[in-house]
């Protein structure tokens, strides 16, 4: 039986939903990126992309918060685990978007 964390959610819905939103927040992130600084070679060389992964990045606290997810219990592990995969899905995504603008 699933326990029941001080937010009310099981921990396995707490999981599955901090990776949710950490996915579709670095998706979205590598489309702002591309819409915003362009799919160039100097876009991709460009560090101004990674303030999009930022943003996303501390975005999603409230965000979490807003689903029920108790944000004050995350420590110094959760909060890398949802800066990783942002950063990763973001960095897979943006990566198609570029490669796929190769001539």
């Amino acid at each position: 039986m699933a326990t029941e964390t001080a937010s009310g959610l099981s921990d396995h819905l707490r999981g599955v939903t901090v990776t949710t939103v950490s996915c579709l927040a670095g998706i979205a992130a590598a489309l702002v990126s591309a819409t915003v600084f362009g799919v160039s070679a100097d876009a991709a060389a460009g560090r101004l992309t990674l303030l999009v992964v930022a943003a996303a990045v501390f975005v999603q606290i409230p965000l979490l918060k807003l689903l029920g997810v108790a944000v004050e219990d995350f420590g110094i592990k959760d909060n890398l685990y949802v800066a990783f995969m942002t950063f990763t899905l973001w960095y897979i995504s943006y990566g198609v978007i570029l490669s796929a603008n190769v001539a």
